[in-house]
């Protein structure tokens, strides 16, 4: 149940949706002592508990899944540090409702790292709704990946095939092969390619090196959220420099431009329309290397391991029944087309489990542009305007009541009637039901990003039967290697 203030919805199962009037309750919770309390629960968060122990402990303190504390950074990167935190599939969807909510300034968390990374613009990412600069760049950016639609596929395989390459080699030189730095080049070579009108990216001012360099200059911006994990390096220290001040942007500067300069001369198409809209062309090439490096190569540097990953530790059954689908289907279309991959449902039930798994980006944050009502399974719950609402993506993922072994993953759970629940999917800043449009912050591109995983996973059965990983924990997401390839025999 839905009325102007407030946002209702009820699930019991996922077989019926019903609504029922909750019981109002307090927010459990607190922020500590002013300062102190905002540094204890960041030491919390890194270095004593972990991001899933963190929130985890307190939703089991509290018994609810909302409820209020401290999140990371703090002092000195965030002027405030005091959220309402969401970790249910029921009560995350105020998030994008942008009716309700304003995103602007908090697309990474609670802080917002300098414009200068960004040629001194606020680009698309951090603006709000309402400002007509966000209405005019992802309605760019939405009809420039509408134009180049046609493109995806083949791009993708040539970057892919060259990717394969590499893995077999490694894999035969050496006995296994880091899969991390391939992926990061076979999406930083796509993503390239793809904006800039198919030129090769080691023919310009980046050379081989444009994945280092996004990697460097995303991590400086999202270092406040980051723990590196060093044992011989004192926590204090390293909180001291990665989370209590912004890091400056003159250690990337010179690269950064390399990066720009690169785009900047070849996607002259796209900045031709960008001018026609009224943009300025370096305010337009600034956004769109956001776009192509920090949302989307940042999104595949987590996305692709883990899909690897999971696919990987799920085994020769699972492999079996993939290769079966996607080679029938290729067969029977004639190649790897749109149509072709329309007829995997196992695929995209595995492409979606992996990002109900394993978001891509796990924080959002909000401000409540008036009082809300929030419920989750149990009550309700006010939020009052200009509050701080933020939510920790897989745990929210993970619930068990609208997701059978929530915390397992399962290639089969979004078939048949199992897609009724990728409305639970959130990966995207937004419903996997919804689409991304001018008027709101879902990703523009999730489908692109929904269709290379697919991809992968089909060009990867259509060359092998079979394979062996192992992983271990990264800054983002997933260290995957792998131990064996075994070559399609049919």
């Amino acid at each position: 149940m839905a009325s102007k203030d407030s946002y209702h919805i009820t699930i019991d199962n996922t077989k019926d949706s019903s609504s029922v009037k909750l019981p109002m309750k307090e927010i459990p919770g607190d922020y500590g002592l002013p300062f102190i309390g905002a540094i204890k629960d960041r030491y919390d968060f890194y270095y004593n508990q972990g991001a899933n122990g963190f929130f985890t402990s307190r939703m089991k303190k509290y018994d609810s899944t909302i409820f209020r504390t401290n999140v990371p950074p703090g002092p000195f990167n965030a002027r405030n540090s005091k959220v309402v935190v969401l970790l249910d599939a029921v009560s995350y969807p105020i998030l994008f409702d942008d009716s309700q909510v304003d995103k602007e300034n908090y697309f990474e968390g609670t802080f917002m790292s300098s414009p200068a990374f960004n040629g001194g613009y606020k680009v698309c990412g951090f603006l709000g709704t309402t400002d007509p600069k966000h209405t005019t760049l992802k309605g760019l950016f939405l009809s420039t990946l509408t134009r180049l639609h046609d493109k995806y596929i083949p791009i993708f395989v040539s970057s892919i095939s060259d990717m394969f390459t590499s893995l077999e080699k490694e894999l035969s030189e050496k006995g296994t092969s880091y899969f991390n730095p391939l992926s990061d080049n076979l999406s930083f070579d796509f993503l390239f390619r793809l904006f800039c009108e198919g030129k090769n990216p080691v023919d310009t001012s980046v050379g081989t090196n444009g994945p280092k360099i996004v990697d460097k200059w995303v991590f400086l911006q999202l270092a406040p959220l980051i723990t590196l994990g060093l044992k011989f390096v004192p926590n204090f220290l390293e909180d001291l420099v990665l989370h209590t001040f912004p890091l400056p942007y003159f250690l990337v500067k010179r690269d950064h431009m390399k990066l720009y300069n690169a785009f900047y001369t070849s996607m002259g198409d796209i900045l031709d329309e960008a001018e026609k809209l009224g943009l300025k062309r370096d305010e337009a090439c600034h956004n769109f290397v956001f776009l192509a490096g920090f949302n989307s190569y940042g999104g595949m540097k987590v996305f692709f391991p883990s899909l690897i990953k999971w696919i990987g530790t799920a085994g020769p059954a699972l492999h079996s029944r993939l290769a079966k689908e996607i080679r029938a289907a290729v067969k029977e279309a004639g190649g790897v087309t749109l149509a072709a991959i329309e007829k995997m449902p196992l695929v995209k039930s595995v492409v979606y489990e992996t990002l109900r798994m394993d978001p891509p980006v796990p924080f959002q944050t909000v401000k409540a542009r008036k009082n809300i009502i929030v419920s989750n399974h149990e009550a309700s719950f006010l939020i009052k305007k200009d509050e701080l609402i933020f939510g920790f993506q897989p745990v929210a993922t993970k619930d068990s009541k609208v997701f059978t072994n929530a915390d397992k993953f399962n290639a089969d759970r979004f078939i048949g009637y199992g897609e009724k629940l990728l409305k639970y999917v959130y990966w995207s800043n937004g419903k996997e039901t919804d689409a991304p449009t001018v008027s709101n912050k879902q990703c523009p591109g999730k489908d692109l990003i929904v269709l290379l995983g697919r991809l992968m996973v089909v060009e990867f059965f259509l060359r092998y039967d079979t394979f062996e990983v192992e992983f271990g924990p990264l800054l983002l997401g997933s260290k995957v290697t792998f131990k064996s390839l075994t070559k399609a025999t049919s």
